[in-house]
């Protein structure tokens, strides 16, 4: 186990160089630049901010400097707000998205890990129509179309629930449910296709044989060997709901890093693109190792090497 963890890192760290590697060489190689605004900057003050910012050296010489800086975790100051670091931003507002990330997941779980227990114990009844159909508008409608009709419709016609800030847990409700829905059809899906293959094995007819309850069948043998497809989606869901909260952090006006990344990218603040680029993928190899781990601990058949 421990080798196993060990080499995984290392690949782990590969692919977050290379990841880091790419995206600065796509920022620096697109068109435009940090500076170039609408009202033209003179060429000597232009000259002098790119100076102080490192951008008057050679690429390559940005490159090593910025590789070097990341591995420290050091991400520089953002090009416009130079008064603070983007450490300083991230160390603000992500815990807030990662808050948002966590309700959204668990909503995503229990929704969906719900709901395809129900559709896969009895497949081709009505109940399992119905779910599935469910599954289906909520894989077809994305967020941004989502999160508006939430919003105008708990909001602002029924008035139970206040919108525009991340401020009690009654602010936090519909970004949520917003953000999960859309992961928790895909999770009703994984959850149903492994309870269908689970339901037709032969220990689930030995135990159905025993005589044991179908309640105590499905708890203790079903649900274990059908959470298996659920499980390896769980690290790339929980990445994706996390780097996926743009549209919904905008539209519920939640102050997460979202907006920072959104406007780093529009205004080629390379620092603070990079430094939220980072933290996603770090986040995102990390998960995926997680799961890895965990998959053993559900199926005694695969084994780390």
């Amino acid at each position: 186990m421990g080798g196993y963890i060990i080499k995984r890192l290392m690949v782990g760290v590969v692919v977050l160089f290379a990841i880091m590697s790419i995206s600065f060489f796509i920022m620096r190689l697109a068109p435009g630049g940090p500076f170039d605004e609408d009202k033209a900057l003179p060429e000597e003050v232009k000259a002098n901010v790119e100076a102080k910012f490192g951008l008057n050296k050679p690429l390559y010489m940005q490159y090593l400097l910025a590789m070097k800086g990341y591995a420290q975790l050091d991400f520089g100051r953002s090009f416009k707000e130079p008064d603070r670091t983007v450490m300083t931003n991230l160390k603000e507002h992500f815990p807030i998205s990662l808050e948002l990330g966590l309700y959204a997941f668990m909503v995503a779980l229990l929704i969906g890990i719900g709901a395809g227990m129900i559709a896969g114990s009895k497949p081709g009844t009505a109940r399992d129509h119905l779910t599935m159909s469910g599954a289906m508008i909520g894989i077809s409608v994305p967020n941004i179309v989502l999160g508006p009709i939430l919003l105008l419709f708990f909001a602002t016609y029924l008035g139970w629930l206040p919108y525009g800030k991340w401020d009690s847990w009654q602010h936090k409700i519909l970004p949520s449910v917003t953000l999960g829905l859309v992961y928790a059809a895909y999770f009703s899906r994984l959850m149903r296709g492994g309870m269908l293959e689970v339901i037709r094995t032969d220990y689930m007819r030995t135990a159905r044989a025993k005589g044991l309850p179908p309640g105590l069948v499905m708890r203790r043998h079903a649900i274990r060997g059908a959470i298996l497809p659920t499980v390896t989606y769980m690290g790339p869901a929980f990445a994706s709901i996390l780097t996926g909260s743009v549209v919904v952090e905008r539209i519920f006006s939640v102050p997460g890093v979202s907006d920072f990344f959104v406007k780093g990218a529009l205004n080629r603040d390379y620092p603070m693109v990079m430094g939220v680029v980072v933290l996603y993928s770090g986040l995102l190899v990390f998960l995926n190792i997680c799961v890895d781990i965990a998959y053993t601990y559900l199926d005694p058949r695969v084994r780390l090497r």
